[in-house]
């Protein structure tokens, strides 16, 4: 029984003696393509590329800003959907003329190929229908195109930053394109606050003037029905028949009042009168009849006393002053008496008057109650004609306030250029040096593997298979059998051990299709490096 082979291994060796003998067929293509990526880099216009930066600033300045938002401090915060706007608005096609106009880009070759005849190439490819054929475009659109194809803006990631990139062949050009660019958009931002702030203007104008009239038909619609309701405005905004109404109120209290004390005082001189108590009160003791007769009274007292001293009680002289004294006392009370009676004079006047203006108030009030719906009305005019007149005053204000805008030399820009282009020395494109190296080794892989494929399918590097006999073991008995038989039995023919021993050939298709799945495994991990190495070298 012959042993199990190892015929689907592949001989590295093999392989790369293979390789080895046909070595000019993989140095001579790297080296051709080597030298042909050389001479093609070499011959391709370098472009170099500039980078100028814009801060999109929400924040505006507080003496320019409008009446109504100086009250708190605003931060207008800018969403990322707004810096997005704000690179479309880079892109713009007008943008893109004004820069075209301002640098004179339809004058140089680079952006308008028709003026050096046109590239054959594109010609070709044109006609086949793979681009566009610049002899069937306008001059704009070529210059368009040229010029979009070096711009590039983009949004600084995590920022309020856009990034205006701009390459050409030429690297003053290049940076003075992304400075135009940049200043364009600031001017272009500016224009079209300025063209809002005067549509504003021409629209509060043309809404004044029917404001005006509106107002000064409500007002007159107020005037002529207070004349017609006789509901005519006193002090304080308020009508007549209100003011009335109020000085009557007053009155009336200050009449009930006046009764009242006088009511009070006369009956109190009464009582003092009728008890014979002394009268101790202010209007009486600020009489000057009887303070005059009080002091006559206190001197015909002393005379007395000094009198009593000496005399008998039925003295002449004893008696004269007593009457006397009598005589001052009923003059004190018969003056009490008067005031007594102008005080209840002077109560029944204040009760007249009190009836008098409590019939009027009633008056008022009625007539009030007759012209409560025309009153209604009244308010209802004068609150239309008042909403109609703080209208007018706000769109004068804003009015005024856009005309101050318009007048200004230049409207402030909600973004300001935080970092300009400068001159680059160093070409963007092409990466030399990545683009020689990736053709040089994509050449030497490929080479490599269309050689390794031909050996893998002609079958010429696998291992071959070594043939082992195994003798088999016999017990003692078979062995005494074997040896006790003729000759002619013992030994089996030769063909027959030839077909017992003979294996089946290794099938070479297997080992090649895994070699190609290897290969293309390799060739898809060196395709995604050259990728990778590209996009630095671009960066």
């Amino acid at each position: 029984m012959r042993g199990e082979s190892a015929a689907d291994e592949l001989d590295l060796g093999a392989v790369g003696r293979a390789l080895l003998a046909k070595k000019m067929w993989v140095i001579g293509p790297t080296l051709l393509v080597a030298a042909l990526a050389f001479a093609a880099v070499n011959g391709i216009t370098p472009r170099y590329k500039s980078e100028a930066r814009i801060l999109i600033d929400g924040r505006e300045n507080v003496f320019l800003r409008p009446e109504a938002e100086k009250l708190p401090e605003r931060e207008r915060a800018v969403d990322p959907e707004g810096v997005t706007s704000q690179v479309q608005l880079v892109l713009a096609r007008d943008l893109a003329r004004k820069v075209i106009k301002d640098l004179k880009l339809g004058e140089r070759s680079e952006f308008d190929p028709v003026l050096n005849g046109g590239s054959l190439i594109r010609q070709v490819l044109g006609l086949a229908g793979l681009t566009r054929d610049p002899l069937k475009m306008s001059a704009e659109e070529r210059v368009l195109e040229a010029y979009y194809d070096r711009l590039t803006a983009f949004a600084v990631d995590k920022s309020r930053v856009i990034a205006v990139e701009f390459s050409s062949a030429d690297p003053e050009l290049a940076a003075q394109a992304a400075n135009a660019i940049a200043e364009a958009y600031l001017e272009l931002q500016q224009s079209a606050k300025q063209d809002q702030t005067r549509l504003a203007s021409q629209w509060l104008g043309s809404e004044i003037e029917g404001l005006r009239k509106r107002v000064s038909e409500a007002e007159a619609r107020v005037e002529s029905f207070r004349a017609k309701s006789n509901l005519f405005v006193g002090t304080n905004n308020t009508t007549l028949s209100n003011q009335q109404l109020g000085e009557l109120n007053s009155q009336l209290a200050f009449a009930r009042s006046q009764k009242a004390e006088a009511e009070a005082k006369a009956k109190l001189i009464r009582n003092l009168l009728k008890s014979g108590q002394p009268i101790e009160f202010s209007d009486i003791i600020n009489s000057e009849l009887i303070r005059r007769l009080a002091e006559q009274g206190a001197t015909l007292r002393a005379q007395l006393a000094e009198q009593s001293s000496t005399l008998l009680g039925n003295h002449p002289r004893i008696k004269e002053l007593k009457a006397q004294i009598a005589d001052l006392d009923g003059q004190i009370r018969r003056e009490a008496e008067k005031l007594v009676r102008s005080f209840e004079n002077d109560a029944r006047i204040a009760g007249a008057r009190l009836e008098t203006l409590t019939a009027s108030l009633d008056q008022l009030k009625a007539q009030a109650a007759a012209t409560g719906g025309q009153d209604v009305e009244l308010r209802a005019l004068e609150r239309e004609a008042k909403a109609q007149r703080d209208l007018l005053e706000s769109y004068l204000a804003k009015y005024r306030e856009a005309n101050a805008r318009d007048s200004l030399s230049s409207a402030p820009a909600e973004a300001r250029i935080i970092s300009r282009a400068i001159l680059s020395n160093t070409p963007s494109f092409p990466k030399k040096v990545p683009i020689v190296l990736i053709a040089t080794l994509a050449t030497l892989i490929l080479s490599t593997a269309a050689i390794t494929t031909g050996e893998l399918l002609a079958g010429n590097v696998y291992r071959a298979a070594p043939e082992v006999e195994e003798e088999p073991r016999l017990a003692p008995a078979e062995a005494t059998e074997s040896i006790a038989q003729p000759q002619s039995q013992a030994a089996p023919a030769p063909s027959e051990t030839a077909a017992a021993d003979e294996a089946p050939p290794p099938d070479p298709r297997i080992a090649a299709r895994k070699a190609i799945a290897e290969l293309v495994e390799a060739l898809r991990a060196t395709a995604s490096e050259s990728r990778q190495a590209i996009a630095v070298g671009r960066r």
